[in-house]
């Protein structure tokens, strides 16, 4: 033979494939000309052509048996076409095959679950103090009769005999430029260069079921509406035992017909007599925190606020926003005899005086200079 193939990729000759594949991933990126160095072309050339052959099953037991060199259809010599390698070297360098799929290599059984999202609408209440809510979820869980595994007897899975573990099968196809060696997934194992012989009748053999679950899940204080909270580990298993994604909860804060939310503040709006806006009047409302006395001081006009200090949503630990009292004074309807002489009295006396304020305000006002009554009169054209 005019190559050792096994001492090119450095392996003894009853070398697995895996160790096979090992080796030449490893030497591949050593001797790569683009790393390596236009110098190295012809060792990766050697590289690549050993582990043509003793990756093959059927080259490999000919190569054993004295053949000096091989063709995809089993002739003598390598044919140009021949891109078995291909799938390798792009997996090594690039992480995957020239046009995007993984080669050379098994795909994993384990992997991670999915994350989750669901929604939960608290009161206003729960969102100023904070509160303990329980949520049902239908996901997936770990099986419980393989814990997970996919197989019946909890065994773990054993080499595919279809494609000795590598997970791929190797195939030719022709064209008009000859024969291309390609890869493609074994379709025994799915790519996984395993297989369960005994799968578990109640997952499938994929080691999770759908089930429903009740979690519960802590409310901070002071919660913003459409805030999201992260439970890791709470989301869909993974199949064969692999990791749990994580539960995110939306959460929502419901309308309340007392009170509106500004930042951290609670707006409300409170109707009183106009002798309360006028005299001045002590009088409670109801709060979160329980009835609270509220003075409304004299004087009190239409549309103006009183602060109710630290009733508010949470700003810190020690520190809470405020409830803003927003101030409407009702007119009164319907009067009787009694109240309508006492209003007209109060009339007589606060519009005279409010009468002879208006007057001294008008002579006190600046006469206009001739200017400005030069510019009215040309707007009044």
């Amino acid at each position: 033979m005019e190559n050792d193939y096994y001492k090119v990729l450095g392996v003894s000759r009853d070398a697995s494939q895996d160790e096979i594949q090992k080796a030449y991933r490893k030497l591949s990126r050593q001797y790569h000309p683009d790393i390596a160095g236009k110098e190295y072309e012809d060792k990766f050339k050697e590289i690549n052509e050993a582990y043509s052959v003793l990756s093959d099953p059927e080259k490999r037991e000919q190569y054993d048996m004295g053949a000096s060199s091989f063709s995809p259809g089993g002739g003598a010599g390598f044919s140009p076409m021949d891109f078995s390698n291909l799938g390798d070297i792009f997996g090594q360098f690039f992480g995957g095959g020239p046009f995007g799929a993984s080669q050379g290599s098994p795909v994993p059984r384990e992997n991670r679950g999915r994350d989750e999202l669901v929604s939960l609408t608290i009161s206003l209440k729960d969102a100023v103090f904070g509160a303990e809510k329980q949520i049902e979820i239908t996901t997936f869980a770990k099986c419980k009769a393989c814990e997970g595994t996919g197989s019946k007897s909890k065994s773990a899975p054993v080499p595919c005999p279809a494609c000795q573990g590598t997970g791929v099968k190797r195939q030719v196809q022709r064209s008009i430029l000859g024969q291309i060696l390609t890869t493609v997934p074994c379709p025994q194992c799915q790519g996984h260069g395993t297989i369960i012989p005994d799968p578990c009748p109640a997952c499938q053999g994929t080691g999770r079921i759908r089930v429903k679950r009740t979690i519960k899940v802590r409310i901070p204080a002071g919660i913003e509406d459409g805030a999201r909270i992260k439970l890791a580990g709470q989301g869909e298993a993974g199949q064969f035992g692999g990791p749990a994604g994580d539960l995110y909860v939306e959460v929502h804060i419901a309308p309340n017909r007392e009170f509106t939310r500004k930042g951290q503040d609670l707006h409300c709006w409170l109707s009183i007599p106009m002798t309360w806006a006028a005299l001045g009047a002590k009088t409670s409302i109801s709060t979160f925190d329980g009835e609270k006395e509220l003075e409304i001081p004299a004087g009190t006009q239409y549309g103006q606020t009183v602060v109710m200090p630290g009733l508010g949503l949470p700003k810190s630990e020690k520190e809470r926003g405020d409830i803003i009292v927003h101030v409407q004074i009702e007119v009164p309807t319907n009067l009787s005899g009694e109240q309508k002489e006492l209003l007209e009295k109060f009339a007589s006396l606060h519009d005279s005086g409010a009468g002879a304020n208006m007057q001294a305000a008008q002579e006190m006002k600046p006469k206009k200079n001739i200017f400005a009554r030069m510019k009215e009169a040309l707007k009044g054209e």
